[in-house]
């Protein structure tokens, strides 16, 4: 992760797609949390906006948080199962790919855990792997258990007290080949960050940024990926 996340289309598009749907709810000089955050790959942005708190379970990703994005002004090691900080204590969560993990046993609870740390009137916003049948190598070499369908990680919010102010698939391009693949790579274990770093040479981070224009508009019922920003009541 820290050795692609500049260059790899995936990482690029991911926090292009973050800072248009998250970026509009984090207020200015706010206290941000990027939990699971791993090399800060998806949520180091955030810095630009407020002052932002990683947190990871490995050490070493927290290492090279740090080493990359020197702007966090808080790196903690912790299971998003049990927070080490008090109630309310931010004002936006991003939590991403961490919920289909094989570490989190009841998702449910671990958004519990997240939505205790926002203060109300503040968010939470969730991305996980999207097409909750689509097992691939990825998923294997990431320890990935499950993926997601729009509606669960809206239900995961409402289950925990949280308004869903926006709700979207992304990615919806990639699911008929990434199904394509999961057939191919049956039984291999394998990462997508291994691979196709430039996007085809720049021809999916160009569909994915016509993606993200159709998205300021409109919101997609399903995708390769899948994002939910819900709102603390004040």
């Amino acid at each position: 992760m820290a050795a692609v996340e500049d260059a790899h289309w995936w990482y690029r598009s991911t926090r292009a797609l973050l800072a248009q749907e998250l970026g509009p709810c984090l207020p200015g000089g706010g206290r941000l949390l990027d939990v699971g955050g791993g090399t800060g790959a998806t949520g180091a942005w955030m810095a630009e906006r407020g002052a932002l708190v990683a947190a990871d379970i490995e050490p070493m990703a927290l290492a090279l948080y740090r080493e990359q994005h020197p702007d966090a002004t808080g790196l903690v090691a912790s299971d998003v199962n049990r927070l080490p900080f008090v109630d309310g204590a931010f004002d936006a969560v991003l939590c991403v790919t961490v919920l289909y993990h094989a570490g989190v046993p009841v998702p449910r609870l671990a958004v519990a855990e997240l939505a205790r740390v926002v203060r109300p009137g503040g968010v939470l916003c969730l991305w996980e792997p999207g097409v909750r049948r689509l097992q691939r190598a990825h998923d294997r070499v990431t320890h990935g258990v499950r993926r997601f369908s729009l509606g669960q990680l809206r239900d995961l919010l409402t289950a925990n007290g949280l308004t869903v102010e926006r709700a979207t698939g992304a990615y919806t391009f990639l699911v008929p080949p990434a199904a394509a693949k999961a057939v191919l790579e049956r039984g291999e274990t394998a990462s997508d960050l291994d691979r196709h770093e430039s996007g085809l040479g720049g021809a999916l981070g160009a569909v994915a940024a016509a993606e993200r224009a159709v998205l300021r508009h409109a919101s997609l019922p399903f995708g390769l990926s899948v994002l939910a920003i819900g709102r603390k009541a004040a």
